[in-house]
């Protein structure tokens, strides 16, 4: 498909799966590494054109004239805005006014005015500020840019009043560029003591200590050295000064958040201190519970040995989704099967009905010995995810995988909102693409927006896939082409055979790190599609005899594809047991280690359930999951999950049904 000549589809057809038997998913257009049809010779000149017009304007050398052959570009807007901002501390208020007229309701428009708005302020241009003021502006530097224009306009009247009231109720510090806006309101009369405790409340429910001191700052000198005794215990976790303090309702909400601070540095600290202020502010039982459940919850994530005792201590009332969750674990690390089974089935109904609740409380039924297991698992594999499929494989059931696809006609005019992000995003500028598609997809309806990612796709933006589609609608999930894509398709078959490995399990974690995105990089500094770390990168070349030219080898795809299942083959050679392997590709040998020994002959079910580190918990079902998923969109059919995890690659291949 040409870019110049394409159109976004007016209609889109998702067409179910019509019955059990059609469940062989469309493969078009995944035989190989993606390649974007449209970059013809004229896209890939204006493109350059495009990327030495940016550098020119980020460099001070816009000249309007010269750039005038790319008016008509998509991106323009961004280009204009690259000039602008260069020197906004001195731009003509015109010019810049100018440019919003054009592009206010675009997204560089709207990066451009938050970034004028505070050049505004700055330069104290309060008439402009007024001017270029848009409704829905909510962060609070600039509103409070835009409150100290109103009243350096004599706008000060009971809208004003009331927006200063806003601004003031929050549990955050405010930005300095509040600090006048704030004053005349308190001198206006706006600004009392009972606003100034009802905000402190705020921040102290969020555990917020700079803003207790903040707010101090208005109070009598005894009240200000209250408040920031309350914050300072909360920043420590330590109410040493709370003799000094009232025995009220407030202070009492300051010892339960310090004491919970202090649980998270070291829970046995926060167990022995707890009777004392118990007695000294007599706390109910809501704010016990919350020291309570910090206590527990950092006792029993490594499985400690108070782990179960100090579970049962938590209040009911203060129990969530994560502790009950937790509690599962730890017993199941114990061995402790049948009270695992007395506390999954003592869950919420909406926690136990999950299907990862639902197929562990089956296992225990029926390691208990305890009737009704079946019926549980038929209601766990009805979901298509990692629990749904062990469920399946109990019942040697077919998995509930039922896909939508995706049927375009060329029916309406190019899109210059989508348009704008793919040439943003051929060009590296990631950010901004980001902020145009998310601009854009606003004013998409759900069709056009399914459509929008299927071309993201083939301009290899893949995971636009996973941002753009609704997690809540299952129908959109079932889009499975868009949301698992076969990129690379040839250099994975091509490692997996040379490493002995299965090409779903690659694709699988390609997807699970990067989402195929060959420029990802993470804050741990892991790059690209399968989020290399450098050292790690550099000695698995070295061992695989790979070729090694610095850091940016791993934003090669072909290298990075070879490099990392290198390395997953030597996970597997060290770890035959595929959770194992795929555990220690996320968190590291030392950790996977560490799990191995201290629950050797686990199921591989509830191995993976104990892991203590929660990413990596999450991590390898996820993967495992994905794999199945991409053995299916490679081959038509998977092979059984529970065979995978076993290592049995001649195992049963199952197919695939659409639930009723």
């Amino acid at each position: 498909m040409n870019i110049r000549t394409s159109s976004l589809p007016l209609l889109l057809i998702l067409t179910a799966c019509a019955g059990q038997g059609d469940t062989q998913p469309p493969l078009r257009g995944s035989a190989a590494t993606p390649r974007v049809t449209a970059h013809d010779a004229h896209l890939r000149a204006q493109d350059a054109d495009f990327s030495a017009a940016l550098a020119a304007a980020e460099g001070g050398q816009w000249q309007a004239d010269k750039f005038a052959a790319l008016a008509r570009h998509p991106a323009h807007g961004w280009l204009e805005y690259a000039a602008l901002r260069r020197s906004i501390d001195t731009l003509d208020i015109t010019r810049a006014e100018d440019f919003l007229a054009r592009h206010g309701q675009t997204a560089a428009g709207g990066r451009f005015r938050n970034e004028w708005l505070t050049a505004l302020g700055k330069r104290g241009e309060w008439a402009a500020i007024i001017r270029s003021w848009q409704p829905g502006i909510e962060r609070p530097a600039l509103r409070c840019i835009w409150l100290e224009a109103r009243r350096q306009q004599g706008q000060t009247d009971s809208a004003w009043m009331q927006d200063a009231h806003a601004l003031w109720l929050t549990e955050k510090p405010l930005p300095a560029a509040c600090q006048s806006v704030i004053g005349h309101w308190q001198q206006q009369g706006g600004l009392d003591d009972a606003l100034r405790w009802q905000r402190i409340d705020l921040a102290i429910a969020a555990n917020q200590p700079a803003t207790l001191n903040e707010v101090a700052a208005g109070f009598t000198p005894a009240t200000a050295t209250l408040v920031r005794s309350y914050a300072a215990a909360l920043s420590s976790g330590k109410p040493d000064d709370s003799q000094r303090w009232p025995q009220d309702a407030r202070s009492r909400q300051v010892v339960s958040a310090a004491l919970a601070v202090m649980a998270k540095k070291s829970a046995d600290a926060a167990e022995a201190a707890l009777p004392d202020y118990q007695r000294r502010f007599d706390l109910n039982e809501a704010e016990r519970g919350r020291v309570l459940y910090e206590i527990a919850l950092q006792t029993a994530a490594s499985y400690l040995p108070e782990s179960a005792r100090r579970l049962a201590a938590v209040p009911p009332a203060s129990r969530d989704e994560r502790l009950h969750q937790l509690a599962l674990r730890e017993a199941l690390a114990r061995r402790a099967w049948a009270e695992a089974l007395q506390i999954v089935e003592n869950f919420p109904q909406a926690l136990r009905e999950k299907p990862q609740n639902l197929y562990f409380r089956a296992r225990l039924m029926e390691i208990t010995g305890k009737t009704g297991a079946h019926a549980l698992y038929q209601q766990a594999a009805r979901s298509p995810e990692f629990h749904g499929f062990l469920a399946a494989d109990r019942l040697q059931a077919p998995y509930p995988l039922c896909p939508w696809t995706l049927e375009a006609q060329p029916a309406l005019e190019s899109n210059p909102g989508l348009q704008s992000a793919f040439a943003l995003y051929r060009i590296g500028r990631r950010e901004w693409a980001n902020a145009q598609w998310n601009h854009t997809l606003k004013t998409l309806d759900d069709a056009e927006r399914h459509i929008a990612v299927a071309q993201a796709q083939q301009h290899g933006w893949f995971d636009r896939a996973v941002f753009s589609l609704a997690r809540e609608n299952r129908d959109e999930l079932r889009l499975y082409a868009l949301r698992f894509p076969l990129a690379y398709r040839e250099i994975i078959e091509g490692e997996a055979k040379k490493h002995a490995l299965d090409p779903a399990w690659i694709a699988a974690e390609i997807r699970a790190e990067s989402l195929f995105d060959t420029q990802a990089r993470s804050q741990a500094n892991a790059i690209g599609l399968m989020q290399v770390l450098p050292a790690t990168g550099e000695a698995t070349a070295a061992r695989a005899g790979i070729p090694w030219q610095g850091v940016q080898t791993l934003y090669q795809p072909e290298t990075n594809i070879a490099i990392g299942s290198a390395y997953l083959r030597e996970m597997k050679n060290r770890w035959s047991h595929l959770p194992a392997a795929i555990a220690a590709y996320n968190a590291g040998p030392t950790p996977t280690s560490r799990w191995q020994q201290q629950r050797p002959d686990f199921d591989a079910d509830f191995w993976i359930e104990t892991i203590s580190y929660r990413e990596t918990r999450e991590y390898v079902p996820r993967v495992l999951a994905f794999s199945v998923i991409y053995d299916w969109r490679l081959r038509g059919d998977a092979l059984r999950i529970s065979d995978r995890i076993a290592g049995n690659t001649q195992g049963k291949r199952v197919s695939f049904h659409c639930p009723e």
